[in-house]
């Protein structure tokens, strides 16, 4: 039996996925990678470059094993990693009949489930028998387009199986690519969903040209309320400053990267959340896990002003200043 992670598969085509494939070729001899449209795939090895996302990233694609058949990369590889909008991942999902539960799955998707309403890492947990020390989740902070400009870059590879995370964490590790390991699954989960929620909050305050002194008081309550509700959601000691909680949660509300934040800035500005998801070329993960985490919410009861205000905002039409206005008076 192969030694953790084994042959790595890269589940998705977009921007991340882009981005953690290239990583993972600086220290991987061949990688396999999933994308559902045949002819992305035969475009990317014609242009040796993907020609949707990231396009001035050059790849060796004779050390990529590319399929459209999400069985047929499954049952070739030994870990899979995640990469897909949260939105779509149950579609993808419904089409795996192929056997997982022996595999590492690596989680680098920030959101929940839809309709589930549970952390992805814990799905695939639940759903396909896969070994929980073998459920591992990445996350920043750590944009895809800073990677593939080759800054350096930071991310944090959460496992129950401390040895897991060392071992994933070697394989993205690197000049540029900074990986550290945690045992704290379900909080960089959580963090990772929470902070593309601020990022839209910190979008809506900008669009609305309330200034960087309003916007710092947002994101420093917003760290807050990331740790009550982590707290509350999976009580353990963390220090809620590291990177992989309050830095993801500034490169998130402050990036021109965020998709999240430019989403909440055109709310901010006066779009209709139908006008901003139509001009959006990529999914805004945040407006999905605001109800997602809406939902999960209403059993913990959480003071969660922030998130409630944003909720309020796309899915009851609230007017942005007045929930913003609301929101301000919690502030401290």
């Amino acid at each position: 039996m192969k030694q953790f992670p084994g042959q790595i598969a890269v589940m998705g085509g977009g921007s991340w996925a882009t981005a953690l494939a290239s990583v993972l070729l600086r220290n991987c001899e061949t990688i396999n990678w999933y994308m559902r449209r045949d002819d992305r795939i035969e475009e990317f090895k014609r242009r040796r470059r993907n020609p949707a996302y990231l396009t001035d990233v050059q790849f060796d694609i004779e050390r990529i094993n590319f399929s459209s058949d999400i069985n047929a990369t499954a049952a070739a590889s030994d870990t899979l990693l995640l990469a897909m909008p949260s939105p779509y991942i149950k579609d993808h999902f419904e089409k795996l009949t192929t056997d997982i539960s022996g595999k590492g799955i690596v989680n680098a998707v920030k959101g929940v489930v839809p309709g589930d309403n549970v952390l992805i890492s814990q799905y695939v947990v639940d759903r396909f028998g896969v070994d929980p020390a073998k459920s591992l989740v990445v996350s920043g902070p750590c944009h895809a387009e800073e990677v593939a400009l080759d800054r350096p870059s930071y991310l944090t590879v959460g496992s129950y199986d401390i040895e897991n995370a060392t071992a994933f964490a070697a394989a993205l590790d690197g000049a540029n690519v900074h990986a550290i390991v945690s045992t704290d699954v379900i909080g960089i989960g959580y963090a990772g969903v929470l902070k593309n929620v601020y990022a839209i909050a910190a979008g809506i305050v900008h669009g609305m040209k309330k200034g960087d002194n309003f916007t710092a008081m947002l994101v420093s309550n917003a760290i807050r309320e990331m740790e009550r509700f982590l707290e509350v959601v999976s009580p353990r000691e963390r220090q809620i400053c590291d990177s992989v909680y309050l830095g993801d949660l500034l490169v998130t509300a402050y990036s021109r990267f965020s998709r999240n934040h430019n989403f909440g800035s055109m709310i901010g500005r006066g779009y209709s959340v139908k006008a901003a998801k139509m001009e959006m070329e990529q999914v805004a993960e945040g407006y999905f896990a605001v109800k997602c985490v809406h939902e999960i919410n209403r059993k913990l009861d959480v003071a969660m002003p922030i998130l409630e205000g944003v909720y309020d905002i796309l899915y009851r039409r609230v007017s942005p200043e007045y929930a913003i206005s609301r929101m301000a008076k919690t502030f401290i």
